[in-house]
Parts: C-alpha cells; structure tokens; sequence
C-alpha cells in the first residue's frame, strides 16, 4: 500500500448531506466528518426540486472547513447521490433551472403514456434491464417533452445530479457509469446510451454525456474555486456516483453465496452479478440491473425503506413529539407483535402529506385495525420492512439459482437492531449489520483506486473487514414469523 492520500467524499442522500475525510493506514480506513446538511426536496407551484445550487455551496463550505477548521488539503475528492435526477445545460453551459426531484407527480402520467404509446414494458425492460418505476429518468424526460417544458426544448446537454455538481467543480461533462444505468437510458448490452429510446422520448443521442468508469479522473478542480476556498488544487474523480454502488464497495463480503440490503431512505436489495439478468421472470418480478464496480451489475429491487419512518417521525414532530430516531425505534420494542400488516410499497406511501394517516387509510383498506400508539406504528413499519425483505430474498434465489446464506446490511439501517432481528427472524439466515456509513466509506475506497493506492474491490472489501466491528443476527422464533409473513402476503396482496 502507497503512502496514505487524503480523501473528501461528498455523500448526499435525500434527507441530508454528509461530507467525510478518509484515509488509509495499515490496510484500515479511518474517516473523519468535515461537515454535514439537510438536503430535502423544495416544494414550489406545486413541484418538488432539488436546491441544487445550495449544494453546491455546501460543498464549497466543506472546502473551506477542511483548510480553516482542520488545516488538511484533499489529495482528491467524489460525489455520490440518490439516482435517476437530472439538471438540463443551455448551449452555454448554464442551468436552464434547478432539477424536479424523483418524487414530484408529473412522471407517473407520463410512464403511462410512454409505456402505451411509446415502447412496451417488456420492450424498454429488454433494452435495459432496468425495473419499471414512474421516477426512472426516461419518463421524467418525457414528462418534460410532453409538457412543452422550455428546459427541455433548450437543452444542449443533460447531466445527472452527481454529474452536474462535478460539473461545477471542474467544468467537465460526463456521466459517471454507475449513476448512468439507473437512468433506463442505458444498454448494458451495447455499453452505451440507446438510441431507440432516445429517439422514442424524441430527445437527440448528443443531449447525453460522455460515459466514465467508476476509479477514474474526471478532471481537476477549477481554478475559481481554490481561490474561492484556499485549497490547492487537486483531482475530481469518479466514483460508482450512485450512492448504493458506493456503499456495496464497502460490504465486507467473501464468497457469493450473500445478498446486500442497503438500508436507508430507500432499502436496495440484491446480489451482484457478473452480467445484467434480464429474463421473463426478472421482468415479472421487476428487478432492476444496475451498474456497479469492475464492471459487475447490481442485480437488486427497490424497497420503500425507512421512507415511512423518517415521515412519520416529520408529523409527530409537528404534533410536539420531538423523539430522535433511536428512541423511536426502541418504542417498538413493547410494542404489540403483528398488529397489523402493511406493504411498504404500496403507492400510498410513496409521498403522502401524512404518513401516519397514509397508514390508517391502508389499514382501514385492507380491513385491519390501525396501530394505536407510537411504538405500534414504528413496529408496524419495520415489521413490513422484513416481511418485504423475505419476499424479495424469495424472488432472489429463485431468479438467480443461487443459494443465499447470509444478508449484508449496510448503511444507517444497519444500527437500527430491531429491524436487522427482525430481517433475520423471517428470512432464515444470518444478519451481518454494518458498517453504518457503507456509502461514504465506497466512496473513499473507489477515490483510492483511482489514485493507485489500492488496486481492487476485493482489496477494498478486505479492508473493510479490518476495520470495523460487525454485528451478527441470528435467526428467532422462526416459526412463528413464518406464520405472520403468510398472513402478510395474503393482507398485502402478494401470493
């Protein structure tokens, strides 16, 4: 191992931004936070955006911390978000507007229009491998084309949300690999955009950028900006920009017989593969194939996450009760086993304006009686979360032909042990919990390829395993979470 480089990794999720220092020594990573954000989506005329410019300063507040606060000058540094979000370039290069967020409502219409009028489900799924959601880029695009939007009708170049703020700090445009296959504008099979579908959302191939590889140079930081914030100058590189490629670098694993739950605002559940699965079952099931590190594919389903939770927490905090995360779910502990039953995916949950009651209306729906405290509502959530989880593991197996032994569980959900119980009482096989912050930790580790001091993912994943404490879940009371996953997949309309 070379001698050891400084690393800032720009981690932003869509509830906050977190910005980290790593190194390397001795074959272990240590991380340091340099500063951290609220990030949230802006509601505005009846749209939802990201304030993609406030970002930006964020970042650049990061910088001036590293050099005023902690007297450290990056050797590199990378941004990894959520996916499938976009900004649009005039033929300047400025920002036609600030980009809509995945959960603002104009793209459901328009997937159904697409999906009819358009290309076939089946048709774009063959193309791709990408499962079909109403918030995948290709149907914001036509949302947009279908609404006359001038962003749109003006645009000279279309940069993911990652893309764009690296835009910013170097002037380059180009698409990280990873983030450009969540986007269903990319054939994994050709290796580079499609331009059947392109051509069916009646955009030009030359609108989208240039591809890069996860462990490369992007390009340097802009002269403005080191005068701007006192750092000297040093290289942007690429990193897999989409957060969950980030965090599956950093899953301590050996072997394949595991699967992944990176558990956070959304939970990604999958296996990584060599090569995209794309088959009728996949299709039916909707898995989707997303890009990761050394060219692998993330072969995973979307689960709505701890979404639910973070919005119920948002309208009982209004209400006065102001308890923090932990203490919210330690009210599930005495909690009422199986109460009832929910579905996290159910389109209800998706962006309600209160999710308590979202989960009342699905109760009262599916004839069940709603939770009635606190510690009901958090277990009723997290008890749905494992339920999916098994359904999903099922699906897994039973698409790929492999044998699942173990889950991986990484991100914040990985601290959360209810849950991470729970996940190992009705899948059958053992939990390994962490670490907690997976995502910035890929992120420093890909930024250490890039800059030779580490030469792979295996050597990243062993790291890993030197460096932090793991927690072990094995399977409880198996029998009797059988019998509740049957009653939910009944309640849930999913046998």
């Amino acid at each position: 191992m070379k001698p050891n480089n400084k690393y800032l990794a720009i981690d932003l999720g869509a509830e906050s931004g977190r910005v980290v220092i790593g190194f390397l020594v001795d074959n272990k990573i240590f991380l340091e936070e340099v500063h951290r954000f609220s990030t949230g989506m802006l509601f505005q005329n009846e749209h939802y955006y990201w304030n993609i410019y406030r970002f930006y300063e964020e970042i650049l507040n990061a910088l001036k911390i590293c050099m005023t606060h902690l007297n450290i000058n990056p050797d590199s540094m990378a941004i990894d978000t959520w996916g499938v979000d976009f900004g649009l370039l005039a033929e300047d290069g400025s920002l036609l507007r600030i980009p809509y967020a995945y959960r603002d409502p104009q793209s459901a219409e328009a997937m159904t229009e697409f999906l009819e009028k358009k290309l076939s489900t089946e048709k774009i799924y063959n193309l791709t491998g990408i499962a079909i959601q109403t918030y995948n880029s290709v149907y914001q695009l036509h949302a947009l084309k279908r609404n006359v939007d001038f962003a749109i009708n003006n645009a000279s170049k279309l940069l993911f949300i990652p893309d764009l703020l690296n835009y910013f700090l170097t002037g380059e445009k180009k698409s990280e690999f990873t983030f450009a296959t969540t986007s269903q504008l990319y054939n994994p099979k050709k290796g580079t955009w499609d331009t059947e579908i392109l051509k069916a959302v009646d955009v030009p191939v030359t609108l989208m950028p240039e591809i890069v590889k996860p462990g490369t140079r992007i390009g340097m930081l802009k002269e403005d900006i080191v005068k701007l914030t006192g750092v000297k100058q040093f290289p942007v590189n690429a990193v897999c920009s989409h957060d969950t490629g980030s965090a599956i670098v950093a899953i301590p694993a050996l072997g394949d017989d595991w699967a992944y739950i990176s558990s956070g605002t959304w939970s990604l559940m999958g296996v990584e593969v060599p090569a995209p699965v794309i088959s009728k079952k996949s299709r039916a099931y909707n898995f989707t194939n997303e890009g990761g590190a050394e060219g692998k594919f993330r072969f995973l389903k979307n689960i709505m996450g701890l979404w639910l939770l973070q919005e119920c927490k948002k309208s009982w905090s209004k209400t006065g009760y102001g308890l923090d995360y932990s203490d919210l779910v330690d009210t599930a502990i005495d909690a009422k086993a199986f109460k009832c039953f929910i579905d996290p995916d159910n389109d209800n949950f998706f962006n309600p304006e209160n999710m308590p009651a979202a989960i009342d209306e699905y109760c009262e729906s599916t004839k069940q009686e709603s939770p009635e405290n606190v510690g009901e509502y958090v277990r009723t959530i997290l008890e749905g979360l494992a339920f999916k989880y098994r359904l999903v593991l099922d699906q897994l197996a039973e698409t790929t032909g492999r044998k699942i032994n173990k889950i991986h569980i990484i991100g914040g959900g990985s601290k959360n042990e209810i849950l991470c119980q729970f996940t190992a009482n009705v899948t059958g096989v053992e939990v390994i919990a962490g670490p907690e912050e997976g995502t910035a930790v890929g992120n420093v580790l890909m930024q250490a390829i890039a800059m030779g001091e580490i030469d792979s993912v295996d050597e990243a994943r062993k790291i890993v395993r030197n460096s932090f404490e793991l927690k072990y879940f094995s399977p409880e009371n198996k029998s009797e979470w059988e019998s509740a996953y049957q009653e939910f997949l009944e309640i849930a309309d999913l046998l």
